[in-house]
């Protein structure tokens, strides 16, 4: 996966729940999603984006989660994000 523009924020250590799975990732040779890095930098400001987006993603609706996991996954692709 290409660096990130804020190479300082990839590689700083991180905190809260983000902060381990990026460990984990690391450390089973897997590819961290650049997000997670955000999420890890500045955990009390993010806390908030995480909760809203598993509410759009998981919460009530008349669309599946699965459709909504599609729409998320067309959209990025159209937007060239490798998530």
């Amino acid at each position: 996966m290409e660096q990130m523009y804020l190479p300082e924020v990839e590689q700083h250590e991180g905190g809260g729940p983000w902060a381990e799975a990026i460990r984990q990732m690391r450390g089973a040779g897997l590819p961290v999603p650049q997000i997670m890095h955000l999420f890890a930098f500045k955990p009390d400001r993010t806390e908030h984006l995480a909760h809203f987006t598993q509410g759009v993603m998981r919460g009530s609706s008349p669309l599946s989660a699965g459709q909504r996991e599609l729409i998320a996954a067309f959209t990025s692709r159209r937007n060239a994000c490798p998530f």
